[in-house]
Order: structure tokens, then C-alpha cells, then sequence
């Protein structure tokens, strides 16, 4: 019998390493039969109230779906703001047989960390695959941009990957945040986190970069990465605010120069650069800068199809450019199977 599933019956579940493994699989899985994973779709009304949907599965899990959420979306100071999120909700099916599995209300959260950003665990532990192939083996330090919930997932996802770094630089517009952050962070991962008064000072000492924002502006100047750096960013793109005239221009947070200045650049889907026409690559593609075909998919490096990080003097870059539907199903089915096991939700009569 199908079983609903409501936010607090979702917390404590899951931890970042399980679900890096989970959201691997997805992309691994949706290279070997791509048609069961899809870019997210976005519709908006006049009002700035935007509807994404994620369509997508993953067969191994024996789970396929959707998820949909909504939120009202607002541009000010050259930020995004949102001034209401609603709960997210997935309707998990079989994959083999069809039938319906459950409907999962809210958001799946980090069992050390809990409630945080929207979609920040499953955006992550997005990363963390890409860290996992693409990030430095012998990194000390790290650069973090933000310092809200989204950057706190995305030094937790590094740090999974990257057990070994001992010193992270962080740099928001707030020294208040910030400095909070520094000493919130420090205590909970057991690493030095020290906050910095600009961006240079993010930059120069990392071994890998984040950028956790809700900018509309570029973070850095590319000319100040140096060889064995990596690079991760998660902006996506929102064309639609552009055509509908919320916005004059497309969203992004790393230039051009470091585009074309990366020896690998990987995104999660190479089409969603396209149809949403992504800043961060789109106008280098556009410029002839760099080649579509010489970004990969983070599909490939989990399917071993193409290489990651192969020399310690490559600038590497992943463009986290947006979710699909096989990771947040991968996500929320693990939840969900836990969750039944501990006995939670509530049957649904059919």
C-alpha cells in the first residue's frame, strides 16, 4: 500500500556519504538509459511565483517519479530573494511495475546537519560526486562563498569527499554571517574556518573553491586561479525571470576567464546549459571560448565513460547547473525506505 510521508517524519534519515553513493548512482544510471532522467522544467506567473518540476528516476533503486515545488522569487541588490518556499512534494512510482510507492512532503535533510536551504542536501551531495572526481586527492584548505545553509551542506559534502582538509577560508557580504558561520562550522566539523575580508582572500590559498550564493554577479576574477585548483559552483540558470522581465540579465557567479582557463569542465546535464542558457557557460560557449563538446556530464565520470581530475596540475571545474529528477529521487527514496522501516507515515487507501 502506497504511504504518505510528511516533513518531520523525514529528518534524522539520511547521512552525506549515503547520499553522495545515491545521487552517483542516479547520474551513473541515467547515462546507461538516458531517457529516464530529464532538465527540470520552470514556469512562472506574472507575480514571480515559479513552479519547477523534476521528472526523472532511477532504475536500480526501483524508483521512478517527479517532484515538484514552488516558491516566490524576487531580484534586489543584484541577489535572488525568496520571500515564501513551499515544501517540496515527490510522487515516488515502481519502476518495474508502475504502481505508486508513496508521496513524500517536504524536504529530505542531512541527519547531522537537519533543516537548512532549500534543496541544499540533495544540491550537495550533487557536488560531492563531483568532488569525489574532480577535486584535488591531497587538498589542505578550502574557499567557501556564502555563508548560509546552502554553503554549510557544501563544505559537509566536501568534507566527506575530503576528509583531510584542515583549513577553510569563507568570505559572505556579511561579516556578521560570516564570522558566525566561522565559528558555528569549526565547532561542528572540527576544522579551522576563518573568515576573510574578499573574495582574493577566498581564492588564493584553496586548494578547492565553492561558491554557495544566491548571487546574480561573478565572484572572482578566473586570473587568480592557479594549476591543481578546483572549482564548483551552483547557480543555475533562469532565463525564464529574463523573458518574463523580472531580469535584464541571466543569472551567474564565475566568469568567463575561468571557463576557459579549466582544463576540465563538468556539468550535470550539458542540455540544461542550452535550454536555459546558463550564464556561466552559455556566454563562453556563445563567444567560442570553450566547446560544448568538451564539457562532460557528471554522468560520465560516475559511469567511468570519460575521465575527471587525471593530473594535480588541472584546473578543474563543475558547473552544478541544476537537479534532476534521478538525483532527487535517489534522495528522497532512500528517506522514504528508512523512513518505512522505522515505521513512519501513514498508509494511503487507493
Amino acid at each position: 500500500m502506497p504511504v504518505l510521508l510528511k516533513p518531520q517524519e523525514l529528518h534524522g534519515l539520511v547521512d552525506m556519504e549515503s547520499a553522495i553513493d545515491a545521487v552517483s548512482e542516479a547520474y551513473r544510471g541515467a547515462v546507461e538509459f538516458p531517457v529516464i532522467n530529464a532538465p527540470r522544467r520552470r514556469v512562472h506567473a506574472p507575480t514571480g511565483v515559479r513552479v519547477s518540476n523534476f521528472p526523472g528516476g532511477v532504475h536500480s533503486l526501483g524508483v521512478i517519479g517527479s517532484g515538484t515545488r514552488a516558491e516566490l522569487v524576487r531580484q534586489a541588490d543584484g541577489n535572488q530573494h525568496y520571500d515564501f518556499r513551499e515544501h517540496p512534494v515527490h510522487v515516488l512510482c515502481d519502476s518495474n511495475t508502475s504502481q505508486l510507492m508513496g508521496i513524500v512532503l517536504g524536504e529530505v535533510t542531512e541527519k547531522t546537519l537537519g533543516p537548512s536551504s532549500l534543496m541544499a542536501f540533495r544540491t550537495a551531495a550533487t557536488s560531492g560526486v563531483g568532488f569525489r572526481f574532480l577535486a584535488p586527492r591531497n587538498a589542505k584548505a578550502a574557499g567557501v562563498f556564502g555563508s548560509g545553509g546552502q554553503a554549510a551542506y557544501q563544505l559537509l559534502a566536501l568534507l566527506t569527499e575530503r576528509p583531510q582538509i584542515s583549513k577553510v577560508f569563507v568570505y559572505s557580504r556579511s561579516p556578521e554571517n560570516r564570522k558566525a558561520f566561522a565559528e558555528r562550522y569549526s565547532k561542528l566539523f572540527g576544522v579551522d574556518i576563518q573568515p576573510v575580508e574578499d573574495a582574493r582572500a577566498v581564492v588564493e590559498p584553496a586548494d578547492v573553491i565553492v561558491c554557495a550564493t544566491n548571487t546574480n554577479k561573478v565572484l572572482f576574477d578566473g586570473a587568480w586561479l592557479r594549476p591543481g585548483q578546483h572549482v564548483t559552483g551552483i547557480i543555475g540558470g533562469n532565463i525564464q525571470l529574463v523573458e518574463g522581465g523580472f531580469l535584464k540579465q541571466s543569472r551567474r557567479e564565475l566568469d568567463n576567464t575561468t571557463a576557459q582557463r579549466a582544463n576540465v569542465i563538468v556539468t550535470n546535464l550539458r542540455e540544461s546549459i542550452l535550454s536555459e542558457k546558463q550564464g556561466d557557460l552559455w556566454e563562453p560557449l556563445e563567444k567560442g571560448l570553450i566547446k560544448l563538446a568538451d564539457i562532460f556530464e557528471l554522468g560520465e565520470l560516475a559511469a567511468g565513460d570519460k575521465p575527471g581530475r587525471t593530473d594535480e596540475t588541472q584546473i578543474t571545474y563543475h558547473k552544478n547547473n541544476n537537479g534532476t529528477g534521478a538525483a532527487d529521487l535517489a534522495l528522497t527514496t532512500l528517506a522514504y525506505r528508512k523512513a518505512i522501516k522505522a515505521g513512519r507515515g501513514m498508509d494511503i487507501a487507493m
